[in-house]
């Protein structure tokens, strides 16, 4: 299994997915086609959407089609050659990939070796569930199961800034919601400009910036290039 989840599009004010390039690069090595699924965007059109990662990774050499292009989606993910999954409204993107049963096929492809990378929504998805994505539930999905590509919970955009005089919940306060009811199952927090990268039995946090790993009412921070293999037993 081949993943690469970034935490967002951006990280400061860079250009799209401009720090990630060096990562990408180096996961896609070989492809020469990408099924870009861009089913979490919502106030952006799916065209521009796509335009706009053809243009990132216009360096690479890859052509980039996407999944809103093609008539039968469950024929376009058995025939990709690598998946990326964009970033937007995790509730939205998990509905459309249940509307159209590719959650299960998805999941196939990428555990038979098909190369997938995701960024914020898309990213969230690759956990167990959904339950640690940031974004309001504008629409409901059949469940809350994502592609459990990795047997553990997500959160990215990680940080826990809190303005003075807001009365709401931090990140931490929501994140430690999760962990009172549920002790056993481990989230990474993943700051912007930091990612996993799953390369068959390993996983490793990249980016100086290290994350953090939210289990059993604890909040542990996690150093970049930090070996977390032992998370997929």
């Amino acid at each position: 299994m081949q993943l690469l989840l970034l935490s967002s599009s951006r990280a400061n004010n860079s250009a799209y997915l401009a720090p990630y390039m060096a990562w990408i690069t180096q996961h896609l090595q070989g492809v020469n086609e990408l099924l870009f699924i861009p089913y979490a965007g919502i106030s952006i059109n799916y065209d521009d959407y796509l335009a706009t990662v053809q243009q990132a990774l216009a360096p690479l050499g890859i052509k980039v089609r996407s999944l809103h292009q093609f008539n039968d989606a469950r024929q376009a993910v058995a025939q990709a050659q690598a998946i990326a999954v964009g970033g937007g409204n995790t509730f939205h993107l998990l509905y459309q990939l249940y509307q159209q049963d590719i959650v299960q096929l998805i999941r196939k492809r990428v555990t038979e070796g098909v190369p997938y990378i995701g960024w914020s929504a898309g990213s969230n998805i690759a956990g167990a569930t959904i339950r640690t994505t940031n974004d309001m539930p504008i629409i409901e999905p059949a469940s809350f199961n994502a592609l459990n590509l990795l047997p553990l919970q997500l959160n990215p955009h990680y940080t826990d800034y809190k303005p003075e005089g807001f009365h709401g919940e931090t990140r931490d306060m929501r994140l430690a919601e999760f962990m009172q009811l549920h002790p056993a199952t481990p989230i990474i927090a993943l700051p912007e400009g930091t990612a996993l990268k799953r390369s068959g039995d390993s996983l490793t946090l990249l980016g100086a910036d290290g994350g953090y790993l939210f289990l059993g009412g604890n909040k542990t921070p996690l150093a970049e290039n930090s070996d977390l293999a032992d998370m997929l037993e």
